[in-house]
């Protein structure tokens, strides 16, 4: 590791995992000593969130995450292990002693971040040259003012094959520092470079801590693709970054808009709606819709009013559904977003646009009425259907009666018969739901898989005991005496490793931390250990336990060598039987 376990220590036990889970979760208290919330890491309904003061870690049943404090921020933050570890002690107020030079990945993603933040500058210093003019010209067009520009550090790229790759050389940054951040390409042959981005207006994508980690640009007149993304590298993920968030984050207008393009985002800034965000060439992602549950708790969707967006609308609100957040949309009649909107209207008509906005249960409605002929009765069943089907999704019995008695208006017949076809198809999914539980229960080798694929286990009832083995130990590091095994042993290689690790930390009986050991881990196995972890064990003569889980290890191993001693006799005596076969011309 590359840093002293005695720092690691100390920093976790500055970092109560209570107070820097509740930085970005609502906790509360649900049963025993744990405290529950909405997982961040996954959509849902019911809280399934835990954390667990007395062990510091955290555990989702539903998506499987967990570890200690150091995972989380890791998981929350989209960190690696190194700067998790500055983060936290940033706001532990320690100082994290020299790195051994182990980890590769944090030099090269603070350089990264040093070569993003000088091509912004080079960007933006070739507005002012002649190679900008066109940028200029068309940022003139679209109402950009200069001021605006210079906040979200607007660029050019120049109609050039090299003007950034040379300019970042003569910086000093290398070819594989360029490919790496995804500012050049390798050219066909693969032996030349030419840069990703030409002639284009350039847009920084700034994290929430004001670091650059990516672009996007606008082509300058005609070609394709229109808007062009710096691929995800070490500093930059697209699905969990928005763009402007670093300003919007800041607004006091208590929402957020989230709309579909850069221009719109800045076109509503300049028009003083300063809390404006959009995700960046991709749909919606569940990761964006949590990262905006941070900041707020009211979303209003101004999305493009053609069939694309009203389709983008819908999935979102389902997106949003699950994280807590309330969602508005709007109507640009006369406008196909908000930038032409603005145009055309002015900030204060779009300000009684947004105050006009619907909720989400009624921007659905509405949209599947228009759908139909509501003069037929196919028609008019089409919309139901569809209706019944919005509101049986939705969770508040408030919410269901309210939009089902307009539902039943709309089309003209009893709220009564609305809200019993609700009722169906909520009895549906849940008896389905049910049964789907009942299959998993029937198999329970199949409750003890890890959830991540690279970690399943190939002998389910060796690795039920493995596991034991470890949440005995960890219960009592004496029992390591009893423990006769070594890590060649186990059938899982994971748990083998975790039992080594466990081994080296239990020696002489000391309590094992559990928030260092998961802090040790990758993500997927430290999720793994909160998942083992939570299965229950009867400390009651857990000597004996240890004994038994040891032995059925051991079986379990010489079955294995058996069956392999066994195959290997029978291949040799096919491969005996064959050659006998063939002298006797058989």
């Amino acid at each position: 590791m590359p840093f002293p376990e005695s720092f690691l220590d100390e920093l976790l036990a500055r970092s109560d995992i209570v107070d820097v889970v509740g930085s970005y979760v609502q906790l509360t208290k649900k049963s025993g000593a744990n405290l529950f919330g909405l997982c961040p890491f996954h959509s849902e309904k019911t809280p399934s969130f835990s954390v667990s003061p007395e062990k510091q870690i955290y555990h989702c049943f539903g998506c499987g995450k967990g570890g200690s404090a150091i995972n989380f921020i890791m998981e929350i933050e989209n960190l690696n292990f190194p700067d998790a570890v500055h983060f936290l002690a940033k706001r532990a107020g320690l100082t994290v002693p020299e790195e051994d030079g182990r980890d590769q990945n944090r030099g090269k993603r603070t350089r990264m971040l040093e070569l993003n933040r000088a091509a912004a500058r080079f960007f933006y210093e070739c507005l002012s040259k002649p190679e900008g003019e066109r940028a200029v010209a068309y940022m003139r067009e679209r109402g950009i003012a200069a001021a605006t520009a210079k906040r979200f550090g607007l660029g050019c790229a120049p109609d050039s094959w090299n003007a950034l790759t040379d300019a970042m050389t003569r910086a000093g940054y290398s070819a594989s520092d360029l490919l790496d951040a995804g500012l050049v390409k390798r050219g066909k042959s693969g032996r030349g470079l030419y840069d990703t981005f030409r002639n284009r207006l350039m847009f920084p994508v700034i994290d929430v801590r004001g670091s650059v980690i990516g672009f996007s640009g606008r082509i300058l007149g005609d070609g394709e693709p229109k808007y062009l993304n710096s691929p995800d590298t070490l500093v930059f993920t697209k699905g969990r970054n928005l763009f402007a968030l670093n300003l919007a984050k800041k607004s006091k207008q208590g929402i957020l808009i989230l709309a579909e393009g850069n221009i719109d985002v800045v076109s509503l800034h300049q028009a003083g709606f300063d809390c404006a965000v959009a995700s960046l060439g991709t749909s919606l992602t569940d990761e964006q819709a949590r990262l905006m549950a941070r900041y707020t708790k009211n979303v209003v969707l101004a999305y493009d009013s053609d069939t694309a967006g009203v389709k983008a609308a819908r999935r979102a609100i389902d997106i949003f559904d699950k994280t807590g957040v309330a969602v508005k949309v709007l109507r640009m009649e006369g406008a196909k977003d908000p930038d032409e909107y603005i145009k055309k209207r002015g900030a204060d008509a779009f300000r009684v646009l947004l105050e006009k906005s619907e909720n989400d249960a009624e921007y659905l409605l509405l949209t599947a009425r228009s759908k139909y002929d509501m003069e037929t009765d196919e028609g008019r069943l089409g919309f139901l259907a569809e209706a019944a089907e919005l509101l049986a999704a939705k969770n508040s019995p408030v919410e269901r009666e309210v939009y089902g008695a307009r539902a039943a208006d709309y089309a003209g017949v009893s709220a009564e018969a609305v809200k019993n076809e609700v009722q169906r198809l909520i009895k549906k999914k849940a008896f389905a739901d049910k049964k789907r539980k009942e299959r998993e229960e029937a198999h329970p080798s199949r409750a003890l898989q890890p959830s991540d694929k690279s970690l399943r286990y190939e002998n389910a009832v060796s690795a039920a005991a493995e596991e034991g083995v470890i949440r005995l130990l960890v219960m009592d590091p004496s029992l390591l005496n009893e423990a006769d095994i070594t890590e060649e042993d186990f059938s899982s290689p994971f748990l083998g490793r975790l039992f080594s690790m466990l081994a080296e930390k239990s020696r002489g009986g000391a309590p094992v931390s559990l928030a260092l050991l998961a802090s040790e881990l990758p993500p997927q196995e430290a999720s793994q250990l909160t998942v083992l972890l939570r299965r229950p064990e009867s400390p009651g003569n857990a000597r004996q336990a240890m004994r038994d889980y040891i032995e059925k290890i051991k079986t379990e191993r010489l079955k294995k060598s058996g069956a392999a001693d066994l195959a290997e006799v029978s291949r040799r005596y096919r491969e005996k039987k064959g050659l006998e076969d063939a002298r006797y011309g058989k």
